[in-house]
């Protein structure tokens, strides 16, 4: 049962009323007069109540950080996305417009730099006014208004149930707003209370203060505001709401020129002034600043990244809710790496190879991503898509970012095929062995318990169930060079090198390099050299990764971690920490010397073709029924990775197979493979971006040496090294009679299924692409 209010309590009586009035006329005396208590002896039980009130409150109180926007940087200090859940930029007075000083003072508290928080005057109308009427109307100074406003902010950051917000404040609540008024006068000055009211009050939605307010519905700075629209501005604090003028043009004018009406009677302005601005409309020019990564456009999936890293770091708060809040209200400048110049060119070159707008596209995507070698900074990061909801029955938009792991917002990864196939050379070379050396590409199957090293396993080995590997192009069932394997990506030759290494060896490179497999039970893990079949591409790795590791075959062997971040400061300069630089040296530089000679010719020769300016090199890859195809890529100053494929249907089955498939609203090729979508989405991208970054040499792989010489030939002149190779090249880079081109034949395009035993159980159907 609720309690009975006591009748000198209920406002709603006029005994409340008179009791009210005197309680509260009593305590401005009180705080007026330096906290003395004045000659009071009527409506002792109100009196009573406010001054245990006021003596229970503490002189003044914390005032908590004010909620400001942060922002985020590309890498020239460009803004590329803002948060907030208060749009508010704070501004020196001396930044904000004379007139809106004055419209201020003139409409909320003509006397403001007369009292000292309280206006006894403006108490006595209003409570006259409320005894009088059933309206309530207020009486608050500006300095009360402020105080009130750091109350209600101090209770969000808190998250106190508490609430003084104007509408649900009792006699206690105005008792204490009071007293810090007098209190806040003390420690400030009145420009100082001015200028933090006009910082922090609400104007309209999302909008506080008044240089947020002045970009949403006039789209200047708050130091440019006219007469006019200084008048409109501060017409709305007292009720944002009613008086917006997008909603309620009418109300807002004619709330506008009431203010005008004070300005002119309090002297603020000249009659003249006056007449011209209540003639003037509202003059309205609204601009938006949306807050979060969906303002971001190309740079969105980037922007999703970083919120990502900061989101899950705790650096930046014990739990997800305080990181949240730091980053909508803490006022962040978050400095990235990104090159939002070249991003918008990644994204446009993205959607030109998947088109967004088609309408068989609608499990067809586009990535692409780059990373700089010697750095590990990320310079890009886009796709084909918009960032935002699903929309059903289209690939348009999505939140995923096919680029980067699923925990930071990602797809989870993508098989890699081919572009797998250089670690299996890393593991060759770091054995000892050369790419000049041959090997029997012949071999086809591999009986159930065939034995592979693995030293790392227990038992040193490990064992294939029934596999058949085979080529796209039957033609390289042959002897060939190493080289010649890995130029053509041919199946059985990464095999056959495989089957003579240790697959820890192998794996070992791939760890190193930063690459971990998605698909992995529990999550993503360093790639297992249990099954055979990862050395073809089996794992899900994700283009980000794939981008970094390629870095460090540009860069000597040198791995660096992936960074997009490169500081974080908050509004009082307060620096966070962040992931520094991270490069370390993983592979001999004269093994990435001699990968990097096969691996340029295959730039050069099979995918630039003299588009992109050199020295370039990277590798191809295609899974089995093309729904992940790759080109991955690079100079001394960029490695990118270009993805094209399936998301809902990655796994690799025949119906979800591209071959043949609808894409970009035409049927594709017979086969597709990297060349078809995702290699000339590299070339696009790369053949102007080369130009931004540095352009070395890869040095020199190790040759063959020549054969020895007749001892009667001994002072006679040999062949150059040179002349060799190229004799080496004209037997084993040569095609098949049979082929025509490079591209695999479709009789071998199929599914290299794992029976996720360990074990690489395939039916041999693999594109060696």
């Amino acid at each position: 049962m609720a309690a009975k209010k006591s009748p000198f309590f209920d406002t709603a009586t006029t005994l409340g009323k008179v009791v009210a009035f005197f309680g509260i006329s009593a305590l401005c005396g009180v705080l007026a007069a330096g906290m003395l208590v004045p000659i009071a002896a009527i409506a002792k039980t109100g009196l009573t109540t406010g001054n245990n009130i006021v003596s229970a409150l503490p002189s003044s109180f914390e005032k908590l950080p004010i909620p400001e926007p942060s922002t985020i940087l590309d890498a020239d200090g460009k803004t590329i996305a803002t948060f907030y859940q208060q749009n508010r930029q704070p501004v020196k007075l001396d930044d904000i417009s004379p007139n809106m000083r004055k419209a201020i003072i003139s409409v909320e508290d003509e006397r403001f730099y007369e009292h000292k928080g309280i206006d006894p005057k403006g108490i006595a109308r209003a409570v006259v006014g409320n005894l009088t009427s059933s309206s309530r109307s207020g009486a608050s100074t500006l300095t009360q208004q402020y105080v009130n406003n750091l109350l209600v902010n101090n209770q969000v950051l808190t998250g106190s149930k508490e609430s003084t917000v104007s509408g649900q404040k009792d006699y206690a609540d105005k008792i204490r707003e009071l007293k810090y008024a007098v209190a806040i006068e003390k420690e400030m000055s009145k420009d100082e209370i001015l200028e933090g009211y006009l910082n922090l009050v609400l104007f309209s939605g999302r909008e506080y203060g008044v240089q947020a307010a002045a970009q949403r519905f006039y789209s200047v700075d708050a130091k440019d505001l006219n007469l006019q629209q200084s008048a409109m501005l501060a017409g709305m604090v007292q009720l944002p709401n009613v008086y917006n003028p997008i909603n309620n043009p009418e109300r807002s004018i004619d709330r506008r020129n009431k203010v005008l009406g004070n300005m002119y009677r309090t002297g603020a302005i000249t009659k003249k002034e006056y007449d011209q601005a209540v003639k003037s409309d509202l003059e309205l020019d609204p601009s938006i600043s949306p807050s979060g990564c969906t303002a971001a456009k190309e740079n969105a999936y980037f922007c999703d990244y970083v919120t990502n890293l900061i989101l899950t770091d705790e650096s930046y708060g014990k739990t997800k809710e305080d990181r949240e809040n730091l980053l909508y209200r803490g006022g962040l400048t978050v400095k990235t790496t990104l090159n939002s110049k070249l991003n918008k060119k990644a994204a446009k070159d993205a959607a030109k190879a998947i088109d967004p707008d088609a309408k068989s596209n609608t499990d067809i995507y586009s990535s692409i991503v780059s990373v700089e070698p010697g750095t590990g900074k990320i310079l890009t990061m886009a796709q084909n898509t918009t960032y935002g909801p699903e929309i059903k029955n289209s690939g348009k938009n999505t939140y995923y970012n096919f680029a980067v792991p699923r925990a930071l917002g990602g797809a989870g990864g993508f098989q890699g095929g081919s572009t797998m196939k250089p670690y299996t050379t890393l593991g060759w070379l770091a054995e000892g062995n050369r790419m000049y050396e041959k090997i029997n590409a012949k071999k086809q199957h591999f009986t159930a318990g065939n034995k592979w090293k693995a030293s790392c396993l227990p038992g040193g080995t490990t064992y294939t169930a029934d596999w058949t590997p085979k080529n796209a192009s039957p033609g390289f069932y042959r002897s060939m060079t190493v080289d010649t394997g890995l130029y053509w990506s041919i199946n059985t030759a990464t095999v056959q090198e495989a089957y003579k290494t240790d697959l820890c060896t192998i794996a070992d490179y791939t760890k190193k390099l930063g690459l971990l497999d998605h698909g992995a039970k529990g999550g993503p893990a360093p790639i297992s050299p249990a099954n055979p079949s990862f050395i073809l591409g089996a794992a899900e790795i994700t283009p980000l990764s794939q981008a970094a590791a390629f870095a460090a075959f540009a860069n000597k062997g040198e791995y660096c971690e992936p960074r997009a971040i490169t500081g974080v400061s908050d509004k009082d300069g307060n620096e966070y920490k962040v992931k520094k630089e991270t490069c370390s040296q993983q592979v001999d530089p004269t093994y990435i010397a001699d990968l990097n000679g096969t691996l340029q010719k295959i730039a050069t020769k099979r995918v630039s073709k003299g588009r992109v300016d050199g020295p370039i090199a990277g590798k191809t890859g295609t899974n089995d029924y093309a729904t992940s195809t790759w080109f991955v890529g690079y100079t001394t100053g960029i490695s990118t990775a270009a993805w094209v494929g399936r998301l809902e249907g990655k796994a690799a089955t025949e119906k979800n197979e591209m071959h043949g498939a609808m894409i970009n609203d035409e049927k594709a090729p017979w086969m597709v493979d990297s060349s078809t979508y995702a290699a000339p989405l590299w070339v696009d991208f790369m053949e102007e971006a080369v130009h931004e970054y540095e352009r070395n040499s890869f040095g020199s792989a190790r040759r063959q040496p020549p054969p020895p010489k007749p001892k009667e030939e001994e002072d006679s002149k040999s062949d150059s090294d040179e002349k060799d190779n190229d004799k080496e090249d004209s037997t084993d880079d040569s095609k098949p009679k049979e082929e025509s081109s490079s591209k695999p034949d479709a009789r071998d395009i199929g599914r290299g299924n794992d029976n996720g035993n360990g074990n690489g159980n395939g039916n041999g159907k693999k594109s060696d692409d």
